[in-house]
């Protein structure tokens, strides 16, 4: 059986405020209530919602799905300037999104730094969520110890990273092909600092909180849930690299989405 390398539907490009374009890909009956499907770092919507058979669960659920590559990600532009990236720029993307393609109010999924754009999102603009499901949220910033001089000394030098957090997030960088280490380091030291997830500060839609088992961010996470009244979901055996494409997150999205749906 051969694996599809790329999207099964149109690419189409939005401008932004601050005029990058981004990749945008529509899944479904565009008539039907739309899912916001936002990707994490170092990935891109190809790889995280349609070949991880989440496109096909949606749609086949009812649902119609609208994803996009982030800034800095897949086929959208990748400038290499840090000020070119943040969450609240992550959040103001998904918005220039939503209108372009005329959706009014959206369903959301996100992974990881998809998550946090989510959170950031339904914090500053919650009428334009119906729900929201995060997977992968960490508490706070978990990039606050990023080494960026030894990331960019190993982009240019080859010198071995020794601190374990940014190794692994160059692994991450390094480990799809066609992305752009310089973007990608580029995109981490933009996001840390700021406003991160906090207890005591949810957004105000309806949430489910999808953690793996295995994941360190996962006593954050839960705690997140916690704090903000919000259902929490424990993926079996996964860890925070492997849990997008797992079969028990699918099922217990596509269920809260749906009882959400049908509420509307």
């Amino acid at each position: 059986m051969l694996i599809p390398t790329e999207p099964s539907v149109p690419t189409e490009y939005v401008t932004t405020a601050d005029e990058l374009r981004l990749a945008t890909y529509r899944y479904g009956d565009p008539t039907a209530p739309t899912v916001l499907a936002v990707h994490g770092f170092a990935s891109h919507a190809f790889l995280n919602w349609e070949l991880s058979g989440w496109t096909r669960e949606l749609t086949r659920a009812g649902f119609s799905v609208l994803a996009f590559d982030l800034r800095g990600h897949g086929s959208s532009d990748a400038p290499t300037d840090p000020a070119r990236y943040s969450l609240g720029l992550f959040a103001s993307d998904a918005r220039a999104v939503l209108a372009h393609h005329g959706v009014a109010r959206a369903h959301y999924l996100g992974y990881s730094m998809g998550a946090r754009t989510g959170w950031r999102l339904g914090r500053e603009s919650p009428e334009l969520l119906h729900d929201l499901v995060l997977g992968g949220m960490p508490e706070g910033d978990p990039l606050t110890t990023f080494d960026a001089p030894a990331a960019y000394a190993y982009r240019d030098h080859g010198t071995p990273i020794e601190d374990a957090l940014t190794a692994g997030y160059v692994r991450m960088a390094e480990g799809v092909p066609g992305n752009r280490l310089d973007a990608l380091i580029a995109v981490v030291e933009g996001v840390r600092g700021g406003e991160h997830a906090a207890l005591g500060a949810a957004p105000t839609p309806p949430m489910l909180l999808a953690t793996g088992e295995k994941d360190a961010v996962a006593p954050g996470s839960r705690a997140l849930a916690a704090d903000a009244g919000a259902e929490f979901v424990e993926i079996p055996g996964r860890g925070h690299l492997n849990a997008v494409g797992a079969r028990a997150f699918k099922d217990a999205a596509v269920e809260f989405l749906v009882r959400h749906r049908d509420r509307v």
